[in-house]
């Protein structure tokens, strides 16, 4: 999971039931890490991702936030905001302990049609994923952000993995929410087809992170790679229907190699779409698992209270 990364923490917060079906997840850092993001959809619903930048001027973020509810949904970043600046956790900008401005870059999906119109993620559904927020095993499937997800005619969820290569460790954390269907990478297959919404509005975000020391540049190759996971296991991707967006971070425990940098970052890099399209397949999987709900369906619906994971 992505938790077997040193410093990174997983909470998750939905509703399901009663005309509900969102919610949202937050990657935690709390040493903070260096961060960068990359989008290749042609729908994106994002916030703070200018400051990811390599030119710009902070070098490393708290959280990233990713959510369902589209636009409406990025209020939930501001909730993580409180939490951390609570914990004086951020940016400093002033003398005092408590004078931050935590950086929170965000993500969102769309799943609006999957709960009644106005039911939607705001600050308080950041605020608590934050709170039951661990280090530990994440949960998976309709969870947090994957909560209305779907993906062509199955239902969509939170799926994550991990890997080691060379003594780091890399893992993946994707909502995957695709207006393509998911493919088997192993044959290239899809799980299942059937009728999707050739307009309809998706979109799959994530997180790679790896315990690495990286600089803002070197983390957006490992996006860029990440992608390339994402598009062997959503056919098609990156659509003008899908605002798919990757965040990538690196806590900086380990260093690279100097004298074989580029070649260490390569092989973090081919990593990276390696973990990336596990954490999308195992997302599907565990959603579409569900014996009550085999393939995509109306799950704001089934009358059920999953509130809290």
């Amino acid at each position: 999971m992505i938790t077997d990364v040193p410093g990174v923490r997983v909470g998750h917060y939905q509703r399901l039931g009663d005309g509900w079906a969102t919610g949202t997840t937050v990657v935690l850092f709390p040493d903070g890490a260096t961060g960068s993001v990359d989008g290749r959809g042609g729908a994106p619903g994002t916030r703070e991702t200018d400051l990811l930048l390599p030119e710009n001027l902070v070098q490393r973020v708290d959280a990233v936030c990713l959510s369902g509810g589209s636009a409406y949904g990025l209020a939930a970043a501001d909730g993580v905001m409180r939490w951390l600046s609570e914990r004086h956790q951020g940016f400093r900008v002033g003398a005092e302990p408590h004078e931050v401005v935590p950086i929170v870059p965000a993500a969102v999906l769309f799943d609006l049609p999957r709960s009644a119109w106005g039911n939607r993620p705001d600050a308080e559904f950041g605020y608590q994923a934050c709170e039951n927020a661990t280090s530990g095993p994440v949960p998976q499937g309709t969870v947090g952000a994957g909560t209305g997800a779907k993906v062509g005619s199955l239902k969509g969820g939170v799926g994550t993995a991990s890997t080691t290569v060379d003594g780091f460790t890399i893992g993946a954390l994707a909502a995957v929410n695709a207006l393509g269907e998911a493919v088997n990478p192993d044959t290239g297959e899809p799980w299942a087809t059937g009728p999707a919404q050739p307009t309809d509005l998706n979109t799959t975000i994530g997180v790679v992170a790896v315990d690495a020391a990286l600089s803002k540049a070197e983390c957006k190759r490992l996006a860029m790679s990440a992608h390339d996971g994402l598009a062997r296991t959503i056919r098609p991707s990156h659509t003008m229907f899908d605002g798919d967006t990757i965040f990538a971070v690196a806590t900086g425990a380990r260093p690279l190699p100097e004298d074989l940098r580029p070649v260490a970052l390569n092989t973090l890099c081919t990593a990276a779409a390696d973990v990336f399209a596990a954490a999308i397949v195992n997302g599907v999987l565990a959603a579409t698992s569900l014996p009550d709900l085999p393939a995509y369906q109306d799950v704001s619906r089934r009358g059920t209270d999953a509130s809290t994971p």
